[in-house]
């Protein structure tokens, strides 16, 4: 901004930082009324006045900085708090007009030039602008890494490894198995098959509804891989038209032993692990 409006600009950014508090409390209590939790906004209504006071007196660069930050921090509060992001667009638009008119009060007051005015509230519709993009980006960044931290938590939940004895253990399998899933499918079997030192694994398919080519490959991937680190593999719950469905898909099953039900793989892994104690 020019130098001849700094004086003119430090009038503005102070009776904006003036009547922050009245300003962001007013705000407040308009939405504590239906929505108790969004008083713990206060704070980040308080940093959005005192930025946009600031940035009225800086560079565009500096002042996106700073609003960049702020979008961060906000879209963080929102998304920890499970709040919706129109919250945070309704807001700064709310202070944009708020604003707006405390540049027009002081315009009139201090008979600002039409360029003068035409300048500053430029400056600062370009930092709202900015404030919009900032925050909505980080937001949809901030969800979707908690979407994609859930979805972890729900894949390791549902690949769970569970050691019958000592020397076997039983992967039980259920529902669709995605290209996602299939992978961490690989990295279960093997990590837990080798941290529990394991002679047997079962995997069990009793409710897996579909069996295609994709998910025959990772499955026999895992095997191999389970093999390598001298794991036997024992199929169970292949049901008549899964084993249909392979057959038509010309997948091969001779080299594993499958069993139609969990019961008879388990006692054909024990038949083996009696023997060897």
């Amino acid at each position: 901004m020019p130098y001849i409006q700094q004086e003119k600009l430090h009038a503005i950014k102070e009776t904006i930082l003036q009547r922050k508090e009245k300003l962001a409390e007013n705000k407040r209590l308009d939405l504590a009324t239906s929505h108790n939790i969004y008083t713990e906004l206060t704070t980040f209504r308080l940093d959005l006045l005192t930025t946009y006071a600031g940035s009225l007196l800086m560079e565009k660069e500096a002042a996106n900085e700073v609003m960049e930050q702020w979008g961060n921090n906000m879209a963080n509060l929102l998304v920890n708090h499970g709040l919706p992001l129109n919250l945070a667009l309704e807001e700064i638009s709310y202070y944009r007009d708020v604003i707006g008119e405390i540049i027009k009060e002081e315009a009139k007051n201090n008979d600002f030039s039409l360029d003068a005015f035409y300048q500053i509230i430029s400056h600062f519709n370009s930092i709202v602008d900015n404030a919009i993009q900032f925050v909505s980006k980080s937001y949809v960044k901030d969800y979707t890494e908690k979407i994609n931290y859930a979805q972890y938590a729900i894949d390791e939940l549902s690949v769970p490894v569970v050691r019958m004895t000592e020397d076997i253990g039983i992967l039980p399998l259920v529902g669709d198995l995605d290209t996602k899933r299939a992978q961490y499918l690989m990295e279960s079997a093997l990590e837990k098959g080798s941290q529990y030192k394991l002679e047997w694994l079962i995997i069990d398919l009793s409710a897996v509804p579909i069996i295609d080519t994709m998910v025959a490959d990772q499955l026999f991937k895992v095997i191999a891989g389970l093999q390598l680190l001298g794991i036997e593999v024992v199929i169970s719950g292949i049901r008549p038209e899964i084993a249909q469905t392979m057959v038509n898909l010309g997948i091969k099953v001779e080299e594993v032993r499958s069993f139609s039900s969990l019961h008879q793989a388990v006692q054909y892994t024990n038949s083996f692990t009696g023997s060897l104690m």
